[in-house]
């Protein structure tokens, strides 16, 4: 599972796509009738026709770059597994939890094909209710309308797995073989509202973690490096430093070069290739930096469908050792 995107790069779509995703309280915890009010009045009359251009711009062979990286993820991991468990019937699935696929028609398809034990993956390497939590609320709100349940297995997250640290360290390097070594590293982060984390949300402190070990694991000294977040949206205070505002003291201090990654994305989507790629290189290049640098997240590389192989295959094996599900059965597993 991968959070969404619109079907096209119109405002028409991307104002269906704001709607479902804004109106989930799980990502805007103000109170349901004001935010109602607000989304309807002063958010979706505007806001989406300049998220459109900004899709039209990343928009690659037809489609959203997510959507298409999601199901190459799916069919890389489908061959592996099958590949592995030569006589078991196992269906990876692709599902969003805004737009399509839906989690619904995923979990509709499995249920229809009879398959009753299921593993759900939400792309996300470290939890935050915003994005965890609600592809897990898209799973039970289709379970609670079910009066024969489905055996279903969700793993929260991994920010900490070795194999994560390994795939980010090694796009690193693979990416500066190519394009030389920056002054600076930045590991910029999707952020959340500070009063989020205030009330308990466990994400930037996961963020951190994850950060801490891929500097480790490239060697970098303190001075080489740094967090920050992004993805800011109205006016009140998210988790700092904010990415933009690094970026213009890196500049006013004289740093010339900096390489950006961001370890909290599966997959390039509008946040990495449009705002972090384009917007924030202009920020950094207008405020006197000289190079600035976009590595790609992981996408469909080995290394990442190795963690993928790595965090789904524990569950098969316990479900087909545990005699609940007989290996020769067709169609056992999603």
């Amino acid at each position: 599972m991968n959070l969404g995107t619109p079907d096209a790069p119109t405002p028409a779509a991307v104002r269906k796509f704001l709607k479902q995703f804004l109106s989930d309280q799980r990502v805007i915890e103000i109170p349901r009738l004001l935010w109602a009010i607000i989304l309807n009045l002063f958010v979706l009359p505007f806001r989406p026709r300049r998220v459109a251009k900004a899709y039209a711009s990343i928009w690659q062979d037809g489609d959203s770059p997510m959507r298409l990286i999601l199901q190459r993820q799916v069919d890389l991991l489908q061959t592996r597994l099958q590949q592995r468990y030569t006589h078991a019937d196992i269906r990876v699935l692709p599902a969003m939890s805004y737009g399509t696929p839906s989690t619904a028609g995923a979990l509709d398809q499995i249920k229809h094909d009879g398959i009753e034990h299921v593993i759900v993956l939400p792309l996300y390497p470290q939890y935050s209710a915003t994005s965890t939590g609600a592809a897990i609320d898209a799973v039970n709100q289709w379970t609670s309308r079910q009066r024969n349940m489905l055996s279903i297995c969700m793993i929260k997250d991994y920010y900490q797995h070795s194999l994560l640290i390994k795939a980010l360290a090694q796009s690193v390097r693979d990416y500066q073989q190519q394009h030389g070594q920056p002054d600076k590293l930045l590991m910029s982060f999707h952020g959340i509202p500070q009063p989020y984390a205030d009330k308990g949300d466990p994400y930037p402190e996961r963020c951190h973690a994850t950060a801490r070990l891929v500097a480790q694991a490239l060697g970098l000294q303190d001075e080489q490096w740094a967090i920050s977040f992004q993805s800011r949206f109205g006016k009140q205070e998210w988790v700092k430093p904010y990415t933009s505002d690094l970026l213009q003291q890196w500049a006013a201090q004289g740093v010339q070069h900096v390489q950006v990654m961001s370890p909290a994305f599966s997959a390039d989507c509008l946040e990495t290739l449009e705002e972090l790629s384009l917007e924030n290189q202009h920020i950094f290049l207008a405020a006197g930096g000289k190079v600035y640098n976009y590595i790609p997240a992981l996408n469909d590389q080995p290394l990442h469908l190795d963690l993928i192989e790595a965090l789904t295959t524990p569950f098969i094996d316990g479900f087909l050792s545990s005699g609940i599900v007989a290996a020769t059965q067709p169609s056992n597993l999603a």
